[in-house]
């Protein structure tokens, strides 16, 4: 009997394999409830009233629901991951630069995120770093290997967590203050432009966010996919930049290791943090998985141990070395998710072929241009660059297909035109 990829690393998730509305939000909850993103709030919160931080944070949070709830849309509606929907955008062997981004980027987050956990374990138990590593390493790729269901169980278990956590340290930091109306009429020594502040709030996570497809498409309704996602980047994304908000101005420390350590919560942050890690690592190395396998036609979870064993090996070198390269290259995942949405919901008009009846081209390289200008809008123009990077790559696309479309069909009037004169 044929053995069935369960995670569908090649092929449409079938209907009976779907999920309901609480499943799909538990496991986008533990996307959003990522650690980085306390770090982010405590920089925000040294350069920002707290007014300020929470329009930042919630207009941000707007954006970012937009964009990964209109990827969840997709990813329902068609049962592909962001690999396989790439095909349609970039064609098949257009799609595997995407992959390839979003996998490596994916393995290099893994080894940052294994070091992370290993590193304050170190200091308080003494352990070899390396030990810690390898241990922490061969568990995440673990329970990577077993797909969304252990994904859930993960995320069941360490978003309660990290929430209690998370407001135990707000409340004391908030008591240390002098109280909530403090907290309120908190001004920053230093100030932060509102674009920086907006640039970072949204750049912490939307290079993520355009792996979205690769959780929703089990989603059982389109509605439950975006409503799951939405609400997922709402409640985890600020109460995470609220946590770290909160104990930075309270401390002075950005460094949430170094806020929780002040309040005498470093042992229960070093377990909480590190499930949460956990969750993170899994969701990074399950979707470097998809992407190699979209590329090497290997089942995913045959990926994920060769992902885990290259993360771990270069943990932390990759933390020592790779945090900057990595930064760098998020520039160049948002546009990836910018063209799927404008092929799918302004070119195609909201619905794509079966994947299973789909011949791909080769090599759209109006795609590819259109990647390429919305990395140069990121770098180059002024305002707030993942924005720039969206719009400019989307536009693109949009214009010069169509341009493209109607050039060709130009060209055949005229040659018609050219026959019937003969």
């Amino acid at each position: 009997m044929k053995n069935i990829d369960t995670e569908f690393s090649l092929t449409a998730v079938p209907s009976s394999y779907r999920n309901g509305f609480w499943k799909t939000l538990v496991v986008m909850l533990g996307l959003t409830f990522f650690s980085a993103s306390m770090w982010s709030g405590g920089e925000l919160g040294q350069g920002l009233s707290f007014i300020q931080f929470m329009a930042i944070v919630l207009t941000g949070n707007f954006i970012l629901g937009a964009y990964t709830g209109l990827l969840a849309y997709m990813a329902a509606k068609t049962g592909l991951s962001t690999h396989l929907l790439a095909r349609y955008a970039f064609g098949e062997k257009g799609s595997y630069l995407a992959s390839f981004l979003l996998a490596f980027t994916q393995i290099g987050w893994f080894g940052v995120g294994t070091a992370m956990f290993a590193i304050p374990v170190q200091k308080v138990t003494g352990i070899d770093i390396y030990i810690l590593i390898g241990i922490a390493g061969i568990l995440m790729t673990f329970t990577a290997f077993f797909g969304m269901k252990a994904l859930a169980i993960i995320s069941f278990i360490a978003v309660p967590l990290i929430a209690l956590l998370g407001g135990t340290s707000v409340l004391k930091a908030t008591e240390s203050l002098g109280g909530v109306q403090v907290l309120l009429q908190y001004e920053p020594a230093e100030t932060m432009s509102l674009a920086v502040a907006l640039t970072i709030c949204i750049g912490s996570f939307i290079s993520a966010g355009t792996l979205t497809p690769d959780f929703t498409r089990f989603a059982r309704k389109k509605r439950s996919a975006v409503v799951a996602t939405v609400v997922a980047f709402f409640i985890g994304n600020t109460f995470m930049f609220l946590f770290g908000a909160v104990g930075s101005v309270a401390t002075g420390q950005a460094d949430i290791s170094e806020v929780m350590f002040m309040q005498n919560l470093i042992l229960p942050a070093i377990i909480v943090l590190g499930l949460n890690i956990w969750t993170t690592n899994d969701n990074a190395l399950y979707a470097s998985g998809l992407g190699l396998s979209n590329i090497t036609k290997i089942a995913k979870h045959k990926i994920v141990i060769f992902n885990g064993i290259i993360g771990t090996l270069g943990a932390m070198w990759l933390y020592n070395n790779f945090v900057g390269f990595l930064t760098i290259l998020g520039s160049a995942l948002p546009p990836i998710g910018a063209i799927l949405l404008a092929d799918f919901f302004i070119l195609r008009r909201g619905h794509y072929r079966a994947f299973h009846e789909m011949t791909f081209t080769a090599i759209n390289w109006i795609a590819l241009f259109a990647w390429g200008t919305g990395i140069a809008a990121a770098t180059l123009l002024p305002g707030i660059p993942p924005m720039n990077a969206l719009i400019g790559a989307a536009v693109t696309h949009v214009v010069v297909t169509k341009l493209v479309a109607s050039a060709k069909e130009k060209e055949v009037i005229l040659t018609n035109t050219e026959k019937v004169g003969q």
